[in-house]
């Protein structure tokens, strides 16, 4: 007859059993992770690389694959431009150097999307122009060698709207033609970064760069479901970038988690001798943004919620008043501020600055280029109505044209308007917004990145996108006008499914509170979700 043991004599004989191996027989991490690519932050493509479970070379590959499948077959996004084809060469020169001296930065053998007004010396620099294709810059720009010397890899550009305007072609070049919203087909992606913004939300690389003149980071990460940072003017530098207008331009980067975008503002942050205005930051930068995050940032804070942007959408409008509950149940005072009249027609002054600065900033930086370019705007202008561009399938767009010979008509950086608009209105703006944080003691304020949410391609129509305003990226302006920061995280889906964005918005290089604030939210909140028209192909997940 079998004898039974009893629990206690069981336990006993597993506990002798257990004695007979050593401990380092069962490494505590054959069972401590899963890997998943398209959820993976720096931080976990960094722990499997310690760990010797993936290197920087099969990242990269499984990132080609990516492409490959959404960007050359699937639904074909239109995120890039070009490809790195010496990326794969460089993974593997950079997992040698990780192996004898150890990761240079958090961003060390990580594949990056750069935006195609960054100037790259090995990949072409178009601004998404088939007037600039195949044109290789001298250098790379200062921000892509700040990322190249963290040991970031260049995986490709991102497409872009034209010349960084839309000018009713949300995400349309002539040169990458369409970009596409990852998170619903018919949508757009925003502009003029909205390669960028699709590239991450599709996972097509880890981060992205952006440029944003007129809300072109916040825009693209609000309606993509990302995370967009617009830094203080000054402190990212602009030098190698395509300007469009340089009173308004700023760099900085896009990515899916407040956390990822501090690793990478560090990184891109600094001063360069090369633009002037970066020269103000001398002591104001940070080369590590993940110190100030911190999930109780918002325990005390004093928030200001702009209530000029309410009535463009419903849904928005919802969401915002939602994002303001959950503020103060995180232990945040938030306030209503009111804007309004005095800051209501910033675009019509962008509009008039944009004009004076395009066509002497373009032109300085046309004749940085080889010969066969364009060296002047009239010369762009007259190329890109010549019947070899108009009547082909890489047409301009018509508005952006319209834009070229508004800039040729424009008096330029002598017109009495355009200096009175620079001296006179925009301190005004910048001291309006400083005396409002000012007058109710705030640490940042709060608005919907955009009113609306992403609206239909231009080619399409879409009788369910409801917008009741002109200009749904009217908040975005604030930022730019001033030079002050704003991020843009998600807060929340509409019922189609289509990701709303909420920008913090504070003083110059608040960057370290607006962070802190940003970061509390996302993780009480954790709105972000991965495109459903991107899914994981195989080997993307593994255990180690």
């Amino acid at each position: 007859m079998k004898k039974h043991l009893t629990f206690s004599q069981i336990a006993r004989q597993a506990l002798t059993y257990l004695s007979a191996f050593s401990l380092s027989a069962f490494p505590l991490t054959a069972v401590a992770e899963t890997f998943r690519l398209r959820e993976a932050t720096i931080a976990d493509i960094n722990r499997a690389f310690e760990q010797g479970a993936l290197t920087s070379e099969k990242l990269v590959q499984l990132y080609l694959n990516r492409i490959q499948a959404y960007e050359e077959n699937g639904p074909k996004l239109n995120a890039l431009i070009s490809i790195n084809p010496n990326a794969l060469a460089r993974a593997r020169e950079l997992d040698q150097e990780r192996q004898q001296k150890g990761p240079r930065s958090p961003l060390h053998g990580i594949p990056i999307i750069v935006k195609d007004n960054y100037d790259t010396a090995d990949l072409p620099t178009t601004a998404g122009s088939v007037l600039l294709e195949g044109s290789l810059a001298a250098d790379d720009a200062f921000t892509v060698q700040k990322l190249r010397q963290a040991g970031a890899i260049i995986l490709g550009k991102a497409n872009m709207s034209e010349f960084a305007e839309s000018y009713g072609r949300l995400g349309y070049s002539s040169l990458g033609g369409l970009t596409l919203n990852p998170h619903n087909l018919k949508r757009d992606p925003s502009g003029s970064s909205g390669g960028s913004g699709t590239a991450v939300a599709a996972n097509l690389a880890m981060l992205a760069t952006g440029t944003d003149t007129s809300g072109s980071i916040r825009g693209p990460a609000a309606v993509a479901g990302i995370v967009g940072i617009k830094p203080t003017q000054g402190l990212v530098s602009r030098d190698g970038i395509v300007p469009l207008t340089l009173s308004f331009d700023s760099a900085g980067p896009m990515t899916r988690t407040v956390r990822d975008g501090a690793i990478a503002l560090g990184i891109m942050a600094g001063v360069d001798p090369n633009d002037h205005r970066t020269l103000e930051s001398q002591g104001k930068s940070h080369q590590d943004y993940t110190q100030f995050l911190d999930k109780n940032a918002l325990k005390g804070a004093r928030i200001g919620v702009a209530i000029d942007f309410r009535g463009g959408n419903s849904e928005v409008d919802a969401l915002t008043e939602a994002a303001v509950a959950k503020l103060r149940e995180l232990g945040a005072t938030v306030e209503e501020v009111d804007l309004s009249p005095k800051l209501e027609n910033l675009w019509s002054l962008m509009e008039k600055v944009t004009a004076a600065e395009f066509e002497p900033q373009i032109e300085h930086y046309l004749k940085t280029l080889q010969p066969a370019f364009p060296d002047s705007l009239e010369e762009m202008l007259s190329l890109s109505m010549s019947s070899q561009i108009a009547n082909s399938e890489q047409s301009l767009n018509p508005g952006r044209v319209g834009g070229f010979e508004e800039s040729l008509k424009h008096s330029g950086l002598a017109d009495p308007e355009y200096l009175y608009i620079i001296h006179f209105e925009f301190p005004r703006v910048r001291q309006e917004i400083l005396s409002a944080m000012n007058a109710k003691n705030l640490d940042a304020m709060i608005f919907p990145t955009m009113t609306c949410p992403a609206s239909p391609v231009y080619t399409a129509e879409d009788p369910t996108y409801q917008c009741a305003v002109d200009d749904p990226y009217r908040p975005g302006y604030l930022a730019n006008v001033s030079g002050f920061p704003g991020i843009s995280v998600p807060m929340g889906f509409t019922q189609q499914g289509l990701p709303i964005g909420l920008t913090f918005f504070g003083s110059p290089y608040s960057e370290p509170t607006l962070l802190g604030l940003a970061y509390a939210y996302e993780q009480a909140t954790q709105f972000r979700k991965a495109s459903a028209t991107t899914p994981a192909l195989p080997g993307e997940n593994f255990d180690y």
